[in-house]
């Protein structure tokens, strides 16, 4: 017992598994409208766009949070607006801005040789090397996400399942894709200690595709994803002490584990229903 209880004696394990429960649950959250609006190559880009943010921010000596943010921000209007014009598309307008991101935070890297450390923290995350203050900037993006989902609940469900009848009806699509954009950049930006760039998109993508995988509403699939992300992280974390594995990586192997299993239980169930139902019929 005392065993499984010593890593809560230390305080950086602490503050790296609440990170990491409020991380999880933050992109479970985002991620559920992420998959169900087929954009979870946006997530992907996004990383690697804000990625360039926080090399430059580390070089300039401005704060983390401040430098990626703003980038990420800035990164989403960009991809945003070139994704307006048809002739480009979103798939390429993401490719364009993040790729020029991406590679500019490697040139940053290749010239400032004293970044190589924190280089391999942003790629493959940290989340025992958090701090409180790490906890209170996640804690305060989960809390403006939930804010967004609840206080444009209907605008996000109706453009997200049915855009053109959602602005024939009023709802401004553009605004909400941008919000959306928003949201998802500052959730990267705040889980970047946690999970790492290469990392940050399973995280956002893998929690609401089990939900979706065990149920059909969508009000107990943004529940669902939330919970497993949550979880995902706390086992993850608490599994990465023992191991001595990549926080990071255990997080997402997790998730990946939960993911096998909620696909084959989806798998039986939808083996059993037609003999049920064959059944009743007869």
């Amino acid at each position: 017992m005392d065993t499984l209880l010593e890593p809560f004696r230390y305080a950086f394990f602490r503050h790296g598994l609440a990170v990491a429960v409020l991380a999880g649950g933050l992109c479970g959250l985002v991620g559920v409208y992420v998959v169900l609006r087929g954009m979870s190559y946006i997530g992907h880009g996004l990383s690697h766009a804000i990625f360039g943010g926080a090399v430059a921010s580390y070089v300039m000596g401005v704060n983390f949070y401040l430098g990626a943010g703003v980038w990420g921000l800035v990164a989403a209007l960009l991809i945003n607006r070139v994704a307006r014009r048809r002739t480009i598309g979103a798939d390429a307008a993401i490719g364009v801005v993040t790729n020029a991101s991406f590679a500019g935070g490697i040139v940053l890297i290749s010239v400032v040789r004293s970044f190589t450390r924190n280089f391999e923290a942003a790629l493959f995350g940290n989340v025992l090397g958090v701090t409180a203050g790490d906890v209170a900037v996640v804690g305060a993006v989960a809390v403006f996400a939930a804010a967004v989902v609840f206080l444009r609940y209907r605008q996000l469900l109706f453009s997200t399942f049915d855009p053109e009848v959602a602005q024939v009806s009023g709802v401004n699509v553009a605004r909400t894709d941008l919000l959306l954009a928003l949201v998802l950049a500052a959730t990267i930006t705040a889980t970047m200690n946690v999970m790492g760039v290469t990392l940050i998109a399973a995280a956002i993508v893998i929690p609401p595709v089990i939900a979706r995988l065990l149920t059909d509403s969508f009000g107990r699939m943004l529940w669902i994803s939330v919970a497993v992300g949550a979880a995902c992280g706390f086992v993850g974390v608490y599994a990465s002490y023992h191991l001595d594995w990549s926080s990071g990586g255990s997080v997402v192997l997790t998730a990946t584990a939960l993911f096998v299993l909620a696909y084959a239980w989806s798998a039986a169930r939808r083996r059993r229903l037609p003999s049920v139902a064959a059944d009743v019929h007869l």
